[in-house]
C-alpha cells in the first residue's frame, strides 16, 4: 500500500501553486474507504467530488497530478467535499471505483484510459451514481461524461518547434503503451514536424514513430520509470536531440536521461506532455523546450459545477485548441533559443487549426 503523505510530499516539492482544501488520505485500493476532504460550506458542502487515479498515481507529474489538482482546486473554489483513490495497478481499479460508490460519491473521476472496462462496469451498475471518465470516449452510458482531448493539435505545434530547434536534423518520441490516448500526440508531433519540412525545404525525421504504419517505440509501462530512461538513450544514441516522451511517469526517466546527456557534452532537450513540465516536473526545467498541455483543471470543474447545478450531461467533453482545452506550453527558460520568426509561425498555424484552414488529423482523434 503506497504512503498516503507520499504523493502530497511530492507535489508540494514539485508543484506548490495549488492550495488544499483539507489534509486527506490516499487510498491504493486497500484498508478502509478514503476520509472525505475539503470545507463544508452552504448547500455545496454537501456535495461529494471524488476521483479514481489509473496506476500511474496522483503523483505522476502528468494527467493524473493534473486532474488530482483540477479537484482541489475544485473544492478551494466551489466548497464541496471530495474523496480520492490511487491505484497502484489495474487490480486496484474495481475496488477503488466501488469505494467511492459506496461512499455516497455524487461525482467519480476516473482518470485515463486504462480505467474504461472498470468504469463501464461500474457505471451500469450504479445508474444513479454519476461519472467523468478522462481520456476515453468508448463508454455510452447516460451517467458517464467522457473528457477528450484532440492533443494532435497541440503535438503539432510542438512538432513543428521541436524540428526549428534540432541542430542534428533528427526529433524523437516514444509512447508509454500503444494505446490511442498516447499515438493521438505522437500523430501530430510527426505531422508537425513534417509540416516544418513542407514549410522550410529541410528534411528533419522523426525518431521513434512513422504515422503511416502507426509502428514505433513503446516502453509498454506506464510504471517502470526505467523503461523511460532506457528508451530515451536509444533514442539519443540515434541522433535525436529533441525527445517527447508520452508516457506519463517515465517522462522522469526521459528527462534523467537528458541531463545526463547532457552534463556528456550533448544538447539535448525534452518535450512534456499533458502538464506544463515546468510547473509539475522543476527538476527538468533546463532542458523543456515547452509541453503539450491538456488543461485538466479546468474541465473538472466545469464539470463538478454542473453537476451540482443539476445539469449533468453525457455529452463529451472535446478539448481543442479553439477552446483552450489543448494548448501549447511556453518555452520558458528556453524562450531566448527560439527565434520571433518561429514564434510568429507557430502563432499563425495556430490561428489557421482553430479557422481549419490547416486540418490537423488522428487516427485517434475525438470524433
Amino acid at each position: 500500500m503506497k504512503n498516503s503523505l507520499r504523493s502530497t510530499a511530492k507535489r508540494g516539492a514539485t508543484v506548490g501553486t495549488i492550495a488544499l482544501g483539507a489534509a486527506a488520505l490516499l487510498l491504493s485500493g486497500c484498508g478502509a474507504p478514503p476520509a472525505p476532504s475539503g470545507s463544508a460550506s452552504g448547500s455545496a458542502g454537501s456535495y461529494l467530488g471524488c476521483i479514481v487515479s489509473d496506476s500511474g498515481g496522483f503523483d505522476d507529474q502528468s494527467f493524473n497530478q493534473s486532474s488530482f489538482e483540477g479537484l482541489e482546486k475544485t473544492v478551494k473554489d466551489v466548497g464541496i467535499q471530495m474523496k480520492q483513490a490511487e491505484s497502484s495497478t489495474t487490480a486496484d481499479f474495481a475496488p477503488n471505483l466501488n469505494q467511492m460508490v459506496n461512499a455516497g460519491c455524487n461525482l467519480t473521476f476516473t482518470v485515463g484510459f486504462l480505467l474504461a472496462d472498470a468504469t463501464k462496469t461500474t457505471a451500469t451498475a450504479h445508474p444513479d451514481s454519476h461519472f467523468a471518465i478522462i481520456d476515453d470516449s468508448t463508454i455510452n452510458l447516460p451517467n458517464v461524461k467522457p473528457v477528450v482531448y484532440d492533443t494532435a493539435q497541440a503535438a503539432f505545434l510542438a512538432g513543428y518547434v521541436a524540428a526549428s530547434q534540432s541542430k542534428t536534423g533528427k526529433v524523437g518520441t516514444f509512447g508509454g503503451i500503444n494505446i490511442p490516448t498516447v499515438t493521438i500526440f505522437m500523430d501530430g508531433f510527426a505531422d508537425g514536424v513534417a509540416y516544418y519540412n513542407q514549410k522550410k525545404g529541410a528534411s528533419v525525421q522523426v525518431l521513434g514513430w512513422d504515422k503511416a504504419t502507426q509502428q514505433g517505440v513503446f516502453a509498454n509501462t506506464f510504471e517502470v520509470i526505467q523503461e523511460g530512461t532506457k528508451a530515451t538513450n536509444n533514442l539519443l544514441g540515434d541522433g535525436a536531440d529533441v525527445i517527447m516522451p508520452v508516457a506519463g511517469p517515465l517522462g522522469k526517466g526521459a528527462g534523467d536521461a537528458v541531463l545526463a546527456a547532457n552534463a556528456g557534452g550533448k544538447d539535448a532537450k525534452l518535450v512534456w506532455v499533458d502538464s506544463d513540465g515546468y510547473l509539475t516536473a522543476p527538476a527538468y526545467k533546463s532542458i523543456l523546450l515547452t509541453s503539450v498541455i491538456k488543461t485538466m483543471g479546468e474541465a473538472v470543474e466545469t464539470i463538478v459545477k454542473d453537476d451540482k447545478d443539476g445539469k449533468f450531461d453525457p455529452t463529451p467533453y472535446v478539448g481543442t485548441l479553439e477552446n483552450k482545452g489543448v494548448a501549447l506550453a511556453p518555452f520558458h527558460d528556453l524562450d531566448a533559443s527560439v527565434s520571433a520568426d518561429t514564434k510568429a509561425e507557430i502563432a499563425a498555424i495556430q490561428k489557421d487549426i482553430i479557422s481549419g484552414a490547416l486540418k490537423v488529423t488522428s487516427a485517434a482523434s475525438p470524433k
